[in-house]
């Protein structure tokens, strides 16, 4: 196998990013995915004509978001529908009366959040104590952040940065991703077990043969450097530690075929439960389709996750019932669902702010003799656990190792 100017690891947002940076500046790159398909954590599979995201499903920052450009470029329609959870939700087990009460308790539970960004005390002591709405707000944090509010750190928590603009593609995220990737050279199938670094060329090491090239991006999860999956040669023990206090949370989402749509509102949440964290959240008819999909955070859902395929969907359908009544029993068909914490190129769905992740973020992404540079949703400093965060952090180590590569003479 030939000597390349860059190789990329990993065809997730990040990985693709930096390589269509480089590739489109003319430099010869190739992207080695460990997985039989593109996009990482930004998974879209079909059901029948349904484009269903697995991972990411909105564009989170949508009117800052490089994503959304990119959609509008490759002709994917943004919708630009309020998402689901800032609408008032189904009634059913949640009146109105209660959900205003709820949502007084959300803001004054954001305004103690505001109050303690410089505290590393963690978020659950936000919480008031005894109060009605803890379980959802706990359940929401799990939600939004794949882990629990016990787990966040107030101080990692107010670096995050979010617009508060959510959009969503009917076609996709996943695909939004792949379309983007489609000029490029990717090898699927083929995970990376060493990086030797020791010599004049970075020495790439898979299952299909070796690259040399003059500059590596490594854009893979942080538990794959924590496990040593993928090892390095000389061995850097300082990424494996950073590595290791990036853990990922734990988001996933099983959709259901429903029968029968019609006496169900469209895009309208439903809380599976709104005195314990241990519940699912709802969607019923997403886009208007016939469809109901449920998103499971934190423990909880890796909990879900041990008992194997198909425990998403039947639990969803008991709490769904529950809630609607035994007939939704018959009308409910299990299509899809993932299990990202089982997932063995990801081990979980994105990382969070939990104590001390702004310094690993940092270290992580830091480069390694102008050779090595990494990138990925974990490494962008204010826009973690999104695509867009691994978008941008794509771009910065392509920029980096374009910087390397000329002074090299490349």
């Amino acid at each position: 196998m030939r000597e390349i100017d860059g190789v990329v690891i990993g065809a997730g947002a990040a990985g693709i990013a930096a390589a269509r940076h480089l590739a489109d500046l003319g430099l010869s790159v190739v992207v080695l995915e460990a997985r039989g398909r593109i996009g990482g954590r930004a998974h879209t599979v079909r059901a029948g004509d349904l484009a269903l995201d697995l991972g990411c499903g909105w564009l989170h920052s949508a009117d800052e978001n490089e994503w959304t450009k990119i959609a509008l470029a490759l002709g994917f329609a943004v919708d630009d529908l309020p998402p689901p959870w800032v609408r008032p939700a189904h009634a059913a087990n949640f009146s109105a009366a209660e959900q205003k009460d709820y949502w007084a308790a959300v803001e004054r539970f954001y305004d103690r959040l505001d109050a303690e960004t410089d505290s590393d005390r963690p978020m659950s002591d936000c919480f008031e104590p005894g109060g009605r709405w803890n379980a959802v707000l706990g359940a929401m944090v799990t939600y939004i952040n794949g882990a629990e509010a016990g787990k966040m750190s107030l101080r990692e928590y107010a670096v995050y940065h979010d617009s508060g603009i959510n959009q969503r593609m009917e076609r996709g995220y996943g695909a939004l991703v792949e379309a983007y990737a489609a000029p490029l050279d990717i090898r699927r199938d083929c995970p990376v077990t060493l990086i030797d670094h020791s010599g004049a060329r970075v020495r790439v090491v898979t299952p299909q043969g070796e690259l040399f090239a003059r500059a590596v991006i490594v854009a893979v999860p942080p538990g794959v450097i924590a496990t040593e999956a993928l090892r390095f040669s000389p061995a850097l023990p300082a990424k494996r530690d950073a590595a290791h206090a990036l853990p990922l949370g734990v988001a996933d989402k099983v959709f259901l075929k429903l029968d029968r749509p019609e006496d169900l509102p469209i895009d309208t949440r439903l809380f599976g439960s709104t005195t314990t964290i241990e519940t699912g959240s709802y969607t019923l008819r997403p886009f208007g389709r016939p469809m109901i999909d449920g998103y499971f955070g934190g423990e909880f859902a890796r909990t879900i996750e041990r008992e194997g395929d198909g425990a998403f969907a039947a639990f969803a359908i008991e709490q769904i019932a529950a809630v609607l009544g035994n007939d939704m029993r018959k009308r409910l068909t299990p299509v899809a669902e993932s299990a990202w914490a089982r997932d063995p190129w990801s081990l979980g769905a994105y990382s969070y702010g939990n104590p001390g992740a702004e310094k690993a973020r940092a270290a992580l992404a830091a480069p390694v003799n102008e050779r090595l540079f990494f990138a990925g949703e974990h490494c962008s400093p204010r826009d973690f656990s999104t695509a867009h965060g691994a978008y941008r952090s794509g771009i910065a180590a392509a920029r980096q190792a374009l910087k390397a590569l000329q002074a090299l003479g490349a």
